[in-house]
C-alpha cells in the first residue's frame, strides 16, 4: 500500500491529540488574557473619565494600566510556567535514573499501568516490553507522569503570550475612550467592550465545549459591572475634587 494513501499518510496532516490540546492551551490562554486586558484597562479608563474629560488623563491612566497588567500577567505566566517547568523536570530526571539503576522493575511497572487501563496481563506485558525497546524513557513519562519531555512548555513563550494578548485587549478600550470626542467616549467604550467581551466569551466557550450563552453573559455581565462601579466611582471623585 503507498504510504501516502494508507491510513497513516490520509491522515499525516491532521493533528494529534497531543498537540491539538497544546495548541488549544494556548489560544485559550491567549483569549482570557485579552479578556483580562480588556476589562482591566476599560475599567481603569471609563472611572477617570468619570472624574475628567482631559484626554491627556485618559491616555496616560490607560497606557499605565496596559503596561503595568500586561507586565504582571507576563511576569506571573513565567513563574508560574517555571514553577511548574522545574517540577516537571525534576520528576523526569528522577524517572530517568529509576530506568537507568532498576530497568526490569520500571518496565514491570509500565505493565502494571496498562493492566490498569484494561489490558490483560500479556498484552500488557507485551506493550510494556515493546515500548521500553522502542524508548523507555518517552513510554514512561507519558504513561506514568503524563509528560512529553518533547513538548514542554516555554516560560518565556507563555510570558510573550501574556504580555501580547493582553496589550491587544487593553488597546481597544483605550482607544474607544481617547479617540472620539468627550460626549461619546463613555458610549462608545461601552458597546466596543460588549461587543469584544461576547466575542471572547463566545470563543472561550467554543473551545471548552461549553455552553456559548452562558459564557457569553457571564463576560459581558463582569465587563459591564466593572464600568459602571468604576464610573460611579470616578464620577463621585470628580465631583468632590472639582
Amino acid at each position: 500500500m503507498d504510504e501516502g494513501t494508507g491510513p497513516a499518510g490520509a491522515h499525516a496532516a491532521e493533528p494529534h491529540n497531543g498537540d491539538l490540546n497544546s495548541r488549544l492551551n494556548w489560544l485559550r490562554a491567549g483569549v482570557l488574557g485579552a479578556n483580562d486586558g480588556i476589562v482591566s484597562v476599560a475599567g481603569l479608563v471609563v472611572g477617570v473619565a468619570g472624574a475628567t474629560t482631559d484626554r491627556s488623563a485618559l491616555l496616560l491612566a490607560g497606557l499605565a494600566g496596559l503596561f503595568a497588567g500586561a507586565l504582571s500577567m507576563a511576569g506571573g505566566e513565567y513563574v508560574s510556567v517555571s514553577t511548574q517547568r522545574d517540577t516537571e523536570d525534576a520528576m523526569l530526571r528522577l524517572e530517568r535514573h529509576e530506568l537507568e539503576t532498576m530497568p526490569e522493575e520500571e518496565e514491570r511497572e509500565l505493565a502494571q499501568l496498562y493492566e490498569a487501563k484494561g489490558l490483560s496481563p500479556a498484552l500488557a506485558a507485551q506493550v510494556a516490553r515493546e515500548l521500553t525497546e522502542k524508548d523507555a524513557f518517552q513510554a514512561h513519562a507519558e504513561a506514568e507522569l503524563g509528560i512529553d519531555p518533547d513538548a514542554l512548555t516555554s516560560p518565556w513563550q507563555a510570558a510573550g503570550a501574556s504580555l501580547l494578548s493582553f496589550t491587544v485587549g487593553a488597546l481597544l478600550p483605550l482607544l474607544a475612550i481617547y479617540l472620539p470626542p468627550p460626549s461619546l467616549r463613555i458610549g462608545l467604550c461601552f458597546v466596543a467592550v460588549v461587543v469584544a467581551l461576547a466575542i471572547t466569551g463566545a470563543v472561550s466557550a467554543r473551545l471548552g465545549k461549553a455552553d456559548a450563552r452562558r459564557a457569553v453573559l457571564r463576560n459581558v455581565g463582569v465587563g459591564a459591572l466593572t464600568m459602571v462601579v468604576t464610573f460611579g466611582v470616578g464620577s463621585v471623585f470628580g465631583v468632590a475634587t472639582g
